[in-house]
């Protein structure tokens, strides 16, 4: 079927990493179409990137899980029928991902350093501060030569490569740690342990005139689904509803 899919973590580790996932889309998008027109949804994932790497111990948690999923790659490889081909590319590449992550020269580091970066991230720190009369330098650089302006994105870009090539090789053993089974609730609520889970992963079918409201946390979840309404907004859901969840 066609779906749609919602996904929802369970811990604050992996709200940062789908956060970070989807802002890497975001700028990568951005990079590869017209600057001039989506250079605000460029930098304003760019710089959230930034602040997130510098809030959160990313590189840390990168590391931890890396280093797990490594254990795990190693007992796998005992398994009867394993497809060693897959198993040693994915092990060659968390083994080469932890090195660079532990390295004590963070290449990312280079993007606070940066002086463009630096003057641009003020004005855009302020609601409304990033329009072009107030951001005339700005206006200058994406006014320079296609190739410069593109070779400058990339090589800021370059500088997040560990990063990103770590968040997405975790996340693709995240999440598939378990596969959809089809779910039907009487009521429009459904509820259950989140005990050993990290991620829920929803999918609904596209024609459905509902979607999910997710919560929860590692000891217990619930998914609330819900109508549009003119009136409100939304609704409750009280309907038979027909879902797949896949438990993570």
């Amino acid at each position: 079927m066609t779906a749609i899919l919602y996904e929802h973590p369970l811990n604050e580790r992996i709200r940062n990493y789908l956060k970070l996932e989807q802002l890497f889309v975001q700028a990568h998008s951005c990079a590869d179409s017209d600057i001039q027109i989506n250079h605000q949804v460029f930098f304003n994932a760019l710089f959230t990137i930034i602040d997130t790497l510098e809030r959160s111990d990313i590189k840390g948690e990168l590391i931890k899980d890396l280093e797990k999923l490594q254990q795990n790659l190693v007992v796998w490889s005992q398994a009867p029928d394993i497809d060693n081909s897959a198993l040693e590319n994915n092990l060659r590449e968390t083994v080469a991902l932890t090195c660079q992550l532990k390295t004590n020269n963070q290449t990312w580091y280079q993007l606070k350093e940066d002086k463009l970066l630096a003057s641009l991230k003020q004005r855009f720190a302020i609601q409304g501060g990033n329009s072009s009369f107030d951001l005339p330098q700005l206006q200058f650089w994406l006014h320079q030569p296609a190739i410069q302006v593109t070779a400058q994105i990339k090589h800021w870009l370059s500088l997040l490569t560990h990063i990103k090539h770590s968040l997405t090789l975790v996340l693709k053993f995240i999440r598939q740690r378990a596969e959809f089974k089809p779910i039907e609730t009487e009521s429009g609520f459904y509820q259950d342990s989140g005990e050993g889970l990290l991620l829920l992963r929803i999918k609904i079918n596209r024609s459905a005139q509902y979607y999910p409201t997710i919560s929860g946390n590692k000891f217990r979840y619930s998914i609330r689904f819900m109508l549009p309404c003119e009136k409100s907004g939304r609704r409750y859901s009280n309907q038979a509803t027909q879902f797949e969840l896949a438990r993570c």
